[in-house]
């Protein structure tokens, strides 16, 4: 932890005493490590931090604040170090009102300067004034520091008065944003008053002009009177002096004023063609102004000044008119080149084409400029399909894209048509998979993708292809109101004639469009020509059912598009067709993947059963059926114009078949469950329920199942699948349209009733063939001999044996399900039954004892079991007994009799199994 800094000292201060907003320096120790860690200053206790400027820790620079005190300390302020002290103080004086006529010793420079503000001079003398803008070009007042001018121009200035005046320094101040077309105007107009500085005053000659002629005149009237006097006094060599004086002061008056009755002359000509160019200016400018309206984009003022000029000057027959109209005619010229390379320009919008439309319409452009707009337009909307399709596969090729499934909980419907890119939290498919791939999160297919990028694409083009076609058909691309009557004639008649062709072009996007898709998801549904155009296309691996269910929303979305701009619906039935390949396309690919993933339910088998006998299997196998066909819902449904999945016979025998595929799929998976090696079986993860009060078996001590028990579970699966399962997912099939149901459940449960039956006849034979095979040596043990034996003491133990091992069976059976009780007891007792009824009839006579003993054996069997037997066992019984002969005497009744008691008493808690359950077997 750092040391905490000394507080603020402030130790000096300069100037120390100041009126308000003086700027003063602050010197001391610790006044902070930056300006952030500057937190408070004050001087005479009024807050100074807005103006304060922190220079380094032991200086500071701000402006004295209006206080109220007029003399105090200098606090300072920090995060590091709190609130300081101040050893100086300052000193606020109050500012001295100065009247009009007082003196003062502020210097008032009077150096002129320019106010921007009300751009004029303010307040010097007239022979001090300067020019406000020498350059005579707007001032545009640059925003570069002034400190930094005045490092890039040491000791320069931009007073262009000053003996310092640095040019470059004026401009970047004063001219740092202006073109450079207006500099150049700049550059004439010094030109031009450096010109009028050299330039004479003509003052004189215009005022002695009428001197020279008052001379001139004066001469010529002399001259004449002496010629009309006729004097003949006066002295040839005077009229002859005089003559040449006014020779010479004419000559001398024509040679002074030559030039400027010239220049009267040629400004008079000048005039005049002044005049005539003032008259016809609108014809001799407007080629000049249609570049200028052209380059503005004001094309209306364009046409409207050429119409007018066409209607005055056309047919005219003057040569200048026609060389300007001429020249007017080449600029249109270039102006239609102009317009229909703007019109056939991609992209534009609908407006901008009706706008150009109208203006070659307006410009009597030749040929069809709205039908040639339409078809520009048809091919670039079909090359933008192509580039786009060719882009996404190039983005393929470069990378490896996993297919995921898309999230079954989440909505799968598009945002209308808005997403590209669209990362989505996927996860294959339902509650029985592990939670881990809720977090994964794949971004969508590239095939996917380019889906909704070219239906985007389709859907954001065609309306304005369409609607460019409305305005061609009904004249509106001319006139809204009707005014050109006969170009809305002439297009209504072009537009009937191209009718078909207009027809082939919407036939051919949406031919397109369709083949397109089909190329990147049903590629076998095109021919073979048309799989290198459309397809090209790296399939991995098939896309998902619940991404067939995305595309399938997001065709449905752009039809539903199309549709609304009133295009005829033969246009569109190919979109239809499609949608519904692509319907029987996903329910079939999602009927592959749910018994793709019941295979793998065999994997989740943890052998916890529940009170009913019962794993999690068959919930599993249940929910797994359920949440698929929930995944097809939104496929099955049928939307406004289409057709229903099932109508064709062979999808109903396609998808019924695979329905069956996917019933025999688990059943195949109980199999193989039942059968497995013990070896093969992962015990890691058994488990039991322990809140099951009737678990008391010894599936509880050890951490492995036999293959008995297996049998068992399976068995108890097999029966709850038979009365619950299969029609609880009958009912879903038909709830969701299904055909053949009826069909579906049938089969399988035929299919499961003969796994039932083998998984039933092998625990059978597991458990049956032991009992059934010591019987035989047990009775005949010792020597035994039915001819020759003792009066009978009671049962033997072989039948004590055999009884023993038939609880062994029952409890085993008991502890997975109670259900299973009667038919495996049942069976087990008729095999022992008809093993006993053998013998008995294998042995060619009988001692009276010997008689009487097998008599209470079989007895004994029969009544101890006597709640399992069936016809077939009490047939073995009875003629086990008839093989035996007859008691003769009461005496050996009476012991037969006291001998069975004996046996039942001394093994009646063996035999409690048996009686215990008598009653809920019976109603089993």
């Amino acid at each position: 932890m750092s040391r905490a800094r000394q507080p603020p000292l402030v130790t000096g201060i300069s100037p120390n005493e100041g009126i308000s907003w003086t700027k003063v320096t602050i010197r001391g120790e610790n006044l902070g490590t930056g300006p952030t860690d500057l937190i408070g200053l004050t001087i005479c206790g009024h807050n100074c931090l807005l103006t304060a400027e922190w220079m380094s820790a032991s200086k500071i620079v701000c402006r004295v604040g209006q206080a109220k005190n007029d003399k105090g300390d200098i606090i300072v302020t920090t995060k590091s170090g709190g609130k300081g002290t101040s050893t100086v103080s300052f000193k606020l004086l109050k500012p001295e009102k100065i009247g009009i006529l007082d003196q003062s010793a502020v210097w008032v420079d009077e150096m002129n300067y320019y106010d921007m503000r009300t751009d004029r001079n303010k307040g010097i003398p007239p022979l001090s004034l300067r020019p406000a803008n020498p350059l005579g070009i707007e001032i545009d007042k640059g925003r570069f520091p002034q400190k930094d001018l005045e490092a890039l121009f040491p000791g320069m200035s931009a007073d262009f008065t000053s003996e310092n005046f640095s040019a470059a320094w004026y401009l970047i101040e004063n001219h740092s944003t202006t073109s450079f077309d207006q500099l150049k105007m700049a550059v004439v107009n010094l030109k031009k008053q450096a010109n009028k500085k050299n330039e004479g005053s003509l003052a004189y000659v215009k005022g002695g002009l009428s001197t020279f002629f008052e001379a001139q005149d004066a001469l010529s009237a002399i001259h004449q009177k002496l010629e009309a006097d006729g004097t003949e006094k006066v002295e040839g060599s005077m009229t002859q002096k005089l003559e040449n004086v006014l020779n010479r002061a004419s000559n001398t008056a024509d040679t002074l004023f030559q030039e400027v009755l010239g220049r009267k002359d040629k400004a008079d000509s000048t005039r005049n063609a002044l005049n005539v160019l003032q008259r016809f200016k609108f014809l001799f400018n407007l080629p000049l102004n249609i570049e200028r309206n052209i380059q503005k984009g004001d094309y209306d003022v364009v046409i409207n000044d050429y119409e007018k000029a066409k209607s005055l000057f056309g047919k005219t027959e003057v040569q200048v008119f026609k060389k300007y109209y001429a020249e007017v005619e080449t600029r249109i010229e270039a102006l239609r080149e102009l317009l229909l390379d703007k019109l056939l320009e991609t992209p534009s919008t609908l407006h901008d084409q009706k706008r150009y439309i109208r203006y070659l319409s307006d410009l009597h452009a030749p040929g069809d400029p709205a039908w040639q707009c339409i078809g520009a337009q048809h091919q670039w909307i079909l090359q933008l399909m192509h580039n786009c399709k060719e882009s996404y596969v190039k983005e393929q090729k470069g990378k490896d894209v996993f297919f995921p499934m898309l999230d079954l909980d989440s909505d799968v419907r598009p945002s209308p048509i808005g997403h590209l890119s669209q990362t989505a939290s996927l996860k294959r498919g339902s509650s029985f998979q592990s939670g881990r791939d809720d977090a994964w999160r794949y971004k969508a297919p590239q095939q996917v993708v380019f889906v909704e990028k070219l239906t985007k694409l389709v859907v954001s083009q065609l309306p304005n292809f369409w609607k460019l076609w409305i305005s061609y058909v009904n004249g509106s691309l001319f006139s809204e109101t009707a005014e050109k009557s006969g170009q809305m004639e002439r297009s209504k008649k072009n537009a009937r004639q191209r009718q078909n062709d207009f027809k082939k072009m919407i036939q051919e996007v949406m031919h397109s469009l369709v083949k397109l898709i089909r190329g990147a998801l049903l590629p076998f549904s095109l021919r073979e020509g048309e799989s290198r155009q459309y397809g090209g296309w790296e399939l991995k691996s098939e896309l998902s059912g619940q991404w067939l269910t995305h595309v399938i929303q997001t065709v449905r979305l752009s039809s539903e598009s199309l549709t609304a701009l009133e295009i005829p619906n033969d246009m569109l039935q190919i979109i239809q067709d499609l949608i519904l390949d692509l319907r029987v396309r996903c329910i079939i690919v999602t009927l592959q993947h749910t018994a793709e993933d019941i295979k793998r339910l065999a994997e989740k088998e943890d052998w916890v059963v529940d009170n009913e006998g019962l794993t999690s299997l068959p919930s599993q196998f249940e929910q797994c059926i359920i949440h698929s066909l929930q995944s097809l819902k939104t496929v099955l449904d049928c939307k406004p114009g289409e057709a229903s999945v099932f109508q064709q016979q062979k999808i109903q025998e396609d998808v019924c078949q695979l329905s069956i595929g996917i019933m025999q799929v688990f059943i195949d998976c109980l199999e193989q469950l039942s059968t497995k090696p013990d070896g093969d079986i992962d015990t890691a993860h058994l488990s039991v329920d322990v809140s099951s009060p009737d678990l008391f078996g010894s599936i509880h001590e050890d951490s492995s199942l036999s293959s008995e028990q297996r049998l068992l579970i399976a068995l108890s699966n097999c029966r709850y699948l038979e009365r619950h399962t299969f029609l609880n997912i009958a009912e879903h099939f038909e709830k969701h349209g299904f055909q053949g149901v009826e069909k579906i459940t049938q089969v399988s449960m035929e299919s499961l009733k003969e796994l039932d039956q083998r998984l039933f006849e092998m625990y059978i034979e597991f458990k049956a063939d032991p009992i059934v095979g010591s019987l035989e040596p047990g009775i005949y043990a010792g020597y035994f001999d039915w001819k020759d034996c003792l009066v009978p003491a009671g049962v033997r133990n072989y039948l004590k044996e055999a009884l023993v091992n038939i609880i062994a069976v029952h409890a085993e059976v008991f502890t997975i399900s109670k259900d299973l009780v009667p038919r495996v007891m049942s069976r087990v007792v008729e095999a022992v039954s008809e093993e006993l009824s053998r013998l008995m009839q294998c042995v060619s006579s009988f001692s009276k004892n010997g008689a009487l003993q097998a008599r209470l054996e079989i007895c004994a069997l029969r009544d101890t079991v006597a709640i399992y037997l069936t016809p077939e066992s009490n047939s073995s019984f009875k003629q086990a007994l008839e093989a035996l002969p007859q008691l003769s005497s009461g005496t050996d009744k009476k012991l037969l009799e006291e001998l069975l008691n004996k046996f039942k008493s001394s093994m009646h808690l063996q035999l409690t199994c048996f009686q215990a359950s008598s009653s809920a077997m019976m109603k089993t």
